[in-house]
């Protein structure tokens, strides 16, 4: 269909010398035409005269076909800045043979695909991140996001993949190191994983400044599949550990030493996978970030009514609650603090302060109308694990304390992302093991020596990652130690 356009600044313009051009040709054909029919008939030259005006008209329309066609293109030349196409709205959409109309965007794939999270090492030269990325096209491998880690020899390339269920992690690895990969390392990634890596840095501060008991979570999630144990500078029994780290930190390619702000070092290892300069650098950020804001725990607070119609508030707690904890522990008897610690009674006051500290897990603390602290329960990060521990004084058991307690502690638990939750009591002790039963998950038991070891499991366990040649055998090596 031709378009028609009606507007006035898209007419052609008219030309005067146009018109002028065209009436001189047609009145020099006339006079000519007159001039041979009135010599063809009066003169003997008729025919050679009727050949030379046949060659007179020929040369005229043919000096007239050039003119216009001339001042044709001249004329009707498009303006500056346009390229001769239709608006973008007015565009028709390319159409393939069979009929259907082409999408403007590409579509979603509609095969099934699964979000990894890949890092390999490549040589820093260039065409060598072409080539890899050539290669996983070549898979139907959709690269979402990019980081880079420069190192002395070669850059360390971080990708969030996209790519067809059917590819298996052997097939990845294989295929990026025929690109040129060494020390790949994959994963199997989640949504959350989408977000952009400042945005979730940014977060991850953010929830530091809130909460000074974030700190190791934050290093985890920032870091990865990693361990992170807090070293204090003292002992419970007084001495000296020896370890404290400078202000600067130490990076030793698997393990990374930060001072902590609380005393002591935060050791964070990651055996399989060596840390870059990129990822030390924001993990000191964090840890000076938590230096810098001091103690701070969320002073959010909830009130309960127990079925006696007693009130009690429960809220986080920290060092700063240390009298009172220990005012709690002068009340409590000697067979609640045995069941509560599993050792000696008279070291139980050494350990408050290092459960109340943020670094080591996070605390709720249960208060009566008075103000008086009668109970506390924590939620400890031990290494990969999460243990959970409460203390209830005599006079407020059996009142349904611990298990709101442990219900909490247990949906933090959730919320950070653990997999499950431990317990170590006596096996006695009746009041914990109803308590963890309460909870309506999934239970492990383990008795050693009096000791019982209940483990709940809170989640379905994740996916083994892909493990490189090196995990492999290191793995091998720590089981033939066993």
């Amino acid at each position: 269909m031709t378009d028609v356009t009606s507007s006035k600044s898209t007419r052609r313009p008219h030309h005067w010398r146009h018109d002028l051009i065209e009436l001189a040709a047609m009145f020099t054909a006339v006079v000519v035409a007159d001039t041979i029919a009135k010599t063809i008939a009066k003169g003997p030259d008729g025919p050679h005269l009727l050949v030379f005006s046949a060659i007179a008209l020929v040369a005229t329309a043919g000096f007239h076909t050039w003119w216009a066609r001339r001042h044709s293109h001249a004329s009707h030349a498009p303006p500056a800045g346009d390229t001769g196409g239709r608006p973008t709205a007015e565009r028709p959409a390319a159409r393939p043979a069979d009929g259907t109309e082409t999408p403007s965007a590409p579509s979603a794939p509609s095969a099934e695909t699964t979000l990894w999270r890949m890092r390999t090492t490549v040589a820093d030269t260039p065409g060598s991140l072409a080539a890899l990325c050539t290669a996983l096209a070549r898979l139907g491998v959709d690269i979402l996001t990019l980081q880079t880690h420069p190192l002395g020899d070669g850059t360390v390339d971080e990708f969030l993949l996209r790519a067809p269920a059917d590819l298996s992690a052997q097939a990845l690895a294989r295929e990026t190191a025929t690109a040129g990969g060494r020390d790949t390392w994959t994963e199997r990634a989640d949504a959350h994983d989408l977000v952009d890596t400042p945005t979730r840095v940014l977060g991850l501060a953010t929830r530091t400044a809130l909460d000074a008991a974030e700190l190791p979570l934050a290093l985890r999630q920032l870091l990865g599949r990693c361990t992170l144990h807090s070293v204090p500078a003292v002992s419970l029994t007084g001495r000296p550990t020896g370890e404290q780290a400078p202000v600067e930190g130490v990076l030793e390619e698997t393990v990374m030493r930060l001072r902590d702000p609380h005393g002591g070092t935060l050791i964070i290892e990651r055996p399989y996978l060596p840390f870059t300069p990129t990822e030390f650098a924001r993990a000191r950020a964090l840890v000076e970030l938590d230096a810098r804001l001091g103690p701070r725990v969320p002073r959010s607070q909830d009130v309960l009514t127990l079925p006696e119609g007693n009130e009690i508030t429960v809220r986080r707690a920290d060092q700063r609650d240390l009298p009172a904890a220990r005012a709690m522990h002068d009340r409590c008897s000697a067979r609640t603090l045995g069941l509560r610690y599993h050792g000696p009674v008279g070291d139980a006051d050494r350990y408050l302060d290092h459960l109340l500290s943020p670094r080591f897990g996070r605390t709720l603390a249960v208060q009566t109308t008075s103000g008086r602290l009668v109970a506390l329960g924590h939620l400890l990060w031990d290494g990969d694990e999460t243990e959970v521990a409460l203390l209830v004084e005599d006079e407020w058991q059996r009142r349904g304390i611990g298990s709101e307690l442990l219900g909490r502690l247990v949906a933090m638990a959730e919320e950070t992302g653990c997999d499950s939750v431990y317990a170590v009591t006596q096996s006695s002790n009746t009041g914990m093991v109803a308590a963890m039963r309460a909870l309506n998950l999934p239970l492990d038991y383990q008795i050693e020596e009096g000791t019982l070891v209940i483990t709940a499991r809170l989640a379905p366990a994740p996916r083994p990652a892909a493990r490189t040649q090196q995990e492999q055998e290191h793995e091998g090596a720590r089981r033939a130690e066993r």
